[in-house]
């Protein structure tokens, strides 16, 4: 079956490198068993391999004529297809009775929203495994006092053991895209890792923080912590959003809980 050709408002980039698929394949290690679910399978390079090393795979796409070469391509009891945008996507519904895995080659306009997004599912994740621009996998990776260091490090890093796996160049994708791209693997911490006591508060501090990300703490946290619980949590009022581990922020945000 022909191609289908790449869209851009999908931010579509067709992975094409035999090499690179299976590298990503043998990286997932998928079995017969395995609940797997694909974002955006495209043009079904990573969903041939799949499909011949597990049961049933299940997939969410937006784009309708993918869709439709899905259905003409693969049995429905082999292919479950969810049409629709995996930004808003339930992804719940694919584990109502057992984990999932979840890989996929995540189209760039949407990908840090999307790992927010699945982060609400992370209960019900065994490990992820996906495709990405290379600059947000060094965000995702990046250590305190980086430019790379942000919102996404902290909250990502929270949450996820993060291990990047290889990086891929634009001419293993038709048409290429105009950045080097990167796989990562993500697995999910468990609860009794996860010390912050309020989630929300915990988002709440690390967001206000980087909104501002030169300023200083005591000035992108006023209303949200004081200078006393700063000197508690041991953490410098002058100190800026990057200069802080994952951990000080865990340990502000608990801090006025511990009164």
């Amino acid at each position: 079956m022909k191609r289908p050709v790449a869209r851009k408002r999908f931010g579509q980039h067709f992975l094409t490198d035999g090499g690179v698929i299976g590298a990503l394949v043998e990286a997932i290690a998928p079995s017969a068993h395995d609940r797997i679910v694909e974002i955006g399978p495209g043009a079904g390079a990573l969903t041939r391999p799949l499909l011949s090393r597990v049961e049933c795979l299940r997939v969410v796409e937006i784009d309708r004529d993918i869709v439709a070469r899905l259905k003409c391509e693969f049995p429905p009891e082999k292919l479950v297809i969810a049409e629709g945008d995996a930004l808003s996507f339930d992804f719940g519904t694919f584990a109502a009775d057992a984990k999932m895995r979840l890989v996929g080659n995540l189209p760039y306009n949407i990908s840090t929203p999307l790992l927010f997004h699945l982060e609400k599912y992370a209960d019900r994740v065994i490990d992820m495994h996906f495709m990405l621009q290379k600059e947000v996998v060094d965000r995702l990776g990046a250590d305190p006092r980086t430019a790379d260091y942000g919102r996404l490090s902290v909250m990502l890093q929270y949450r996820y053991v993060i291990d990047r796996l290889f990086d891929v160049p634009p001419e293993s994708f038709d048409p290429p895209p105009k950045v080097d791209s990167s796989v990562v693997r993500m697995i999910p911490r468990r609860r009794e890792e996860l010390k912050a006591r309020d989630a929300m508060r915990f988002s709440r501090l690390v967001r206000a923080a980087f909104s501002q990300r030169r300023k200083m703490l005591r000035n992108t946290l006023k209303g949200e912590v004081t200078e006393t619980d700063l000197a508690r949590a041991g953490i410098s009022p002058t100190a800026r959003a990057e200069e802080l581990s994952v951990d000080d922020y865990v340990r502000l945000a608990n801090q006025k809980t511990e009164d």
